[in-house]
């Protein structure tokens, strides 16, 4: 079931982000995404409107928008393969006109589960944080 966000969600939703950032991203070292914490707990979360996907009353997955911008979506490693990331996304969609994302090039699973999914390539840039490529992509309803 999704749901709105609560603040009690934060440690499920960060330890989630936590592990499925490193295991999605092998081309970046984990300590990058750890040092990554504080800002995601103190500034992201809050500023972004987030959703959780419960089972059996723990978070499996969530995800976060800031305006019309999907800035996170994360699925617990354990839980991913089980449609859990497309009903996050499908009810990310139901919420605006124009959705866009930024996804590391390397990151050849999740830009297939975008274009699957209706999102569409923009423009390639280079992520100021890491220096590796990423692509805006864009879903219109």
């Amino acid at each position: 079931m999704i749901r709105d966000y609560r603040p009690a969600d934060i440690d499920q939703v960060l330890a989630i982000w936590l592990a499925a950032s490193i295991e999605a991203h092998h081309f970046i070292e984990p300590a990058f995404w750890q040092s990554k914490m504080g800002e995601m707990r103190n500034v992201y979360i809050p500023a972004s409107e987030t959703f959780v996907y419960e089972d059996e009353g723990v978070v499996v997955g969530f995800y976060s928008l800031y305006e019309n911008t999907l800035a996170a979506i994360f699925v617990a490693p354990g839980s991913q393969g089980k449609g859990v990331g497309s009903v996050l996304l499908d009810d990310a969609k139901s919420r605006r006109a124009k959705l866009k994302l930024t996804v590391y090039k390397e990151n050849a699973a999740s830009i297939r589960f975008y274009r699957n999914n209706g999102f569409s390539v923009l423009q390639e840039q280079i992520d100021e944080h890491t220096g590796h490529s990423e692509l805006i992509m864009e879903h219109r309803s």
